[in-house]
């Protein structure tokens, strides 16, 4: 992988430059990427990660993923994809899911893809078979008839957040397959908000009860 490609994203001011004093003066640490010693790392990672190998800061990650995964329907390639792909990486869901067409916009994610775990599933059956087998609760997040405020009672610990496509939402399919179906409260006069800003609320949520509760960092 080249430093181009590793470091697309980001402009010229960000991250940090080659690593100080040249080749002799690396430190002896596998988990490090030569290439980004030697070229500088403009990635968008925290200071924690500089000069870090792609498959070493997942695996690092690993240690600490949260239990809830993040499932997203793609039937209409929404823009919108990319954006929760990217904030499920900031809050280090377990992983994304990706329902109907396997390929998806990734632009939004901005390559935080590589340091998730991301599955695909031909149909909302086949993908509620899995989280079945994997005893996730399915909570779908859509204001339709019926759903409750998501902040009313506490998301499950172990869960799987469906998310919809922009403008329709989650499909009848998905509600019919959720446990639970939850609403952000909304006071004003649009339907219904953005979907990557939504996913990002919902996500919050689950962190903000279950995180310092049980220290899922």
């Amino acid at each position: 992988m080249s430093s181009e490609e590793t470091n697309r994203g980001d402009g010229p001011t960000h991250g940090v430059g080659p690593y100080p004093g040249g080749s002799d003066a690396w430190p002896d640490d596998p988990r490090l990427d030569p290439e980004l010693l030697e070229h500088g790392d403009r990635r968008n990672v925290i200071d924690r990660f500089r000069y870090w190998r792609v498959e070493s800061i997942v695996q690092e990650l690993d240690r600490s993923r949260r239990p809830f995964h993040v499932a997203i329907e793609n039937w209409q390639h929404d823009l919108n994809i990319g954006s929760i792909v990217r904030t499920a990486n900031a809050f280090n869901a377990a992983a994304v899911h990706i329902i109907g067409r396997r390929r998806w916009n990734r632009r939004g994610a901005m390559v935080t893809d590589r340091y998730l775990h991301v599955h695909h599933h031909d149909t909302i059956e086949a993908f509620q078979e899995w989280a079945s087998s994997e005893g996730l609760s399915i909570v779908a997040v859509d204001n339709v008839p019926g759903s409750e405020p998501v902040d009313a009672a506490p998301l499950p610990a172990r869960c799987v957040l469906l998310f919809g496509q922009e403008g329709p939402g989650c499909s009848p399919q998905a509600i019919a397959a959720a446990e639970r179906v939850v609403e952000i409260r909304q006071a004003g006069s649009t339907r219904s908000m953005n979907a990557a800003a939504a996913a990002a609320i919902v996500m919050h949520e689950w962190v903000r009860v279950h995180a310092p509760v049980h220290g899922i960092h």
